[in-house]
């Protein structure tokens, strides 16, 4: 299975911020669409980094309340793990579990075309394994 397979079914709907944006905006975006992550596009819409809520909490942490005014620059990760839509589910848990991440960005050449999440990806690899359950049922009644 490949992320495109994910990516059809779930769709192509892009959360994204600019890096210029407060954190305060950003967290209204991430709290009103509830996603974890918002993708820091500039603005020819190419990625520049990733916000995701953990970000937001480290600067806080060491910034304190006044966190909320600093720029999504100052906080995102600027050091992006993407995947392209031909790549295999497995090696993109891979990747995300190796790195600690819950979000991937999914590029075609230079463009955006799509994110998904850990749980898009552990949701098609479950609804994978009951379909060969399924089948595997299907095979031995059929004897």
């Amino acid at each position: 299975m490949t992320i495109a397979h994910i990516l059809k079914h779930k769709g192509g709907t892009i959360m994204g911020v600019s890096p210029d944006q407060s954190l305060q905006e950003a967290a209204m975006i991430l709290t009103e669409k509830r996603v974890g992550a918002l993708v820091v596009l500039d603005s020819d819409g190419h990625v520049e980094g990733i916000l995701s809520e953990r970000d937001i909490v480290r600067l806080c942490a060491q910034a304190g309340a006044a966190a909320m005014t600093y720029k999504v620059a100052d906080a995102m990760t600027k050091d992006v793990l993407t995947a392209a839509p031909r790549d295999k589910v497995d090696s993109a848990l891979a990747r995300m579990t190796d790195r600690r991440i819950r979000h991937l960005p999914v590029l075609e050449g230079e463009k955006l075309v799509g994110v998904v999440s850990i749980g898009d990806l552990v949701k098609a690899k479950i609804d994978e394994a009951l379909q060969e359950a399924d089948a595997m049922r299907a095979y031995i009644a059929t004897g």
